[in-house]
């Protein structure tokens, strides 16, 4: 990888529309040289995907929490797989740190946040489950 690629990285994080044109107008090679940069970027596995990035109150979604989870250590990889399959749940992570468990959650308001949350309760093999509700959102890339 060199420092075009680096570049078209760069403007591809910012931008994951920009047009294989306008990149290389920047870079000052052909967009059939863009198009094979990136698509060697791809299979190389260092673009894994493209996607759409969602600002949840502007949907609805007016209580969003990042949401640590402890388990039982045995219980520990099906507490996760059933977090993936709760709509509400947007992301989950295996952490190390505080919590073994992060996820982020939307709901529409306190009141369905707080069943979201008792649901996640009950989950079998779920210790302790500790939100951190988001007041507002400085910045999300």
């Amino acid at each position: 990888m060199d420092n075009k690629d680096k570049i078209i990285l760069e403007l591809l994080s910012k931008n994951a529309r920009l047009p294989y044109s306008k990149i290389a107008k920047k870079l000052g090679i052909s967009e059939t040289a863009v198009r094979k940069r990136i698509r060697k970027l791809e299979e190389k596995g260092i673009i894994e995907g493209y996607t759409l990035r969602i600002n949840p109150v502007k949907i609805g979604y007016r209580s969003i929490a990042h949401v640590g989870i402890d388990t039982d250590p045995n219980a520990f990889l099906g507490v996760a797989c059933k977090l993936k399959d709760m709509d509400a749940v947007k992301c989950v992570a295996i952490t190390s740190g505080g919590h073994m468990i992060m996820t982020d959650v939307w709901a529409r308001n306190s009141e369905e946040l707080n069943k979201i949350l008792a649901e996640i309760e009950k989950i079998e093999g779920v210790k302790k489950v500790n939100p951190s509700i988001i007041l507002e959102m400085l910045k999300s890339k």
